[in-house]
């Protein structure tokens, strides 16, 4: 077992499984280096140079460059795999799914059912999100909860390298269109990660460290903020149960309310707006299914409802930290 960036453990997973299954495809605006506008070939992988490496060792049959028309590739990969290609498509980031919304959420999450189970769609989209790059509202979303919202999507947010290589084989795998959402600010996060491949199956939860006080529910980036502040709360003396449910379709809600039941507390850390959100969604089911194991009101940990502003020190105020989180905790804890 080797120590991986994030960024590496997903380049090493589309690897082995491009070599393990020829029918698998890369497809997207510059996955090879922008290959079409001169330079040297292979030169960028990406803008975060996740899939560098790839154009060389497949071959252009296989990393194929893209016109910058997301509704054009997003297409082209649904018809490939409709044609029996196991297609890799690069959304580069999440934001831009207004440009290609009718041929996700319309087209891909709906043909195996509309069609009876007779075919099926087996895509991965890989797309970035999430803020801390200081690069504004169109590039800085995480908007999972949306493509939640669509029956006929799964849809992935692995919080570290070693998740995200083993949810990206399950991703490419798996006869359903999958969107998989990754964490910019996560590229250079290492960890140890086995060299040979595995899949780690989807809906379920990992439990990213154990407690008995409160139990808090953290997706993507937040698991890191959440750890930051449980480790501070133990140190008060009170134990917090992290849960990172790491695949938002399926949601492995059965850990979630287990978990609450032991603890009766619950704060859900989300970076995604509060309305409508996976933070709202979780709270809703707790309420639905577990509201007698409750000690005390469920508190959401997210940012404003606003646009995410540019500004390094606006952008720094608008993503939850742990400072944030550890008032919640104090909150359902009644040490306000």
């Amino acid at each position: 077992m080797s120590k991986k960036t994030y960024r590496q453990a997903i380049n090493e997973g589309l690897v082995q499984e491009m070599h393990r299954d020829p029918s698998v495809i890369l497809i997207g605006e510059d996955v090879a280096g922008g290959a079409g506008a001169g330079g040297d070939v292979d030169a960028w992988g990406g803008p975060m140079a996740v899939t560098k490496g790839l154009l060389s060792e497949f071959g252009p049959k296989r990393v194929l460059d893209t016109p910058i028309s997301e509704a054009a590739y997003m297409g082209l990969a649904i018809g490939a795999a409709a044609s029996g290609l196991r297609p890799v498509a690069d959304l580069m980031f999440n934001d831009f799914i207004g440009v290609c919304f009718d041929q996700i959420v319309n087209q891909a999450a709906k043909y195996r059912y509309m069609y009876g189970g007779q075919d099926r769609i087996p895509l991965t989209v890989r797309t970035m999100i999430g803020a801390g790059l200081g690069i504004s509202s169109q590039h800085s979303q995480c908007l999972y909860p949306v493509f939640s919202y669509f029956a006929g999507l799964k849809v992935v947010i692995p919080s570290g390298p070693y998740d995200a290589k083993g949810l990206l084989a399950s991703a490419i795998r798996d006869d359903d269109p999958v969107i998989f959402c990754e964490h910019k600010m996560l590229y250079e996060m290492v960890e140890e990660v086995p060299d040979e491949p595995y899949a780690i199956p989807f809906g379920e939860a990992k439990f990213v460290r154990e407690g008995e006080d409160v139990t808090i529910v953290a997706l993507s980036r937040m698991v890191h903020i959440a750890m930051e502040a449980a480790e501070s709360l133990a140190k008060e003396g009170i134990g917090c149960e992290v849960i990172d449910p790491r695949t938002t379709t399926p949601l492995d809600t059965e850990s979630i309310i287990e978990s609450v039941e032991e603890t009766g507390r619950l704060v859900i850390v989300d970076e995604a707006g509060p309305r409508c959100g996976m933070a709202s969604e979780i709270a809703a089911v707790v309420a639905e299914e577990a509201f007698s194991a409750l000690n005390a009101p469920i508190i959401k940990v997210t940012p404003p409802y606003t646009p995410i502003p540019a500004a390094p020190n606006l952008e720094k105020l608008y993503i939850p930290d742990a400072g944030q989180v550890i008032t919640a905790v104090h909150k359902v804890m009644g040490r306000e």
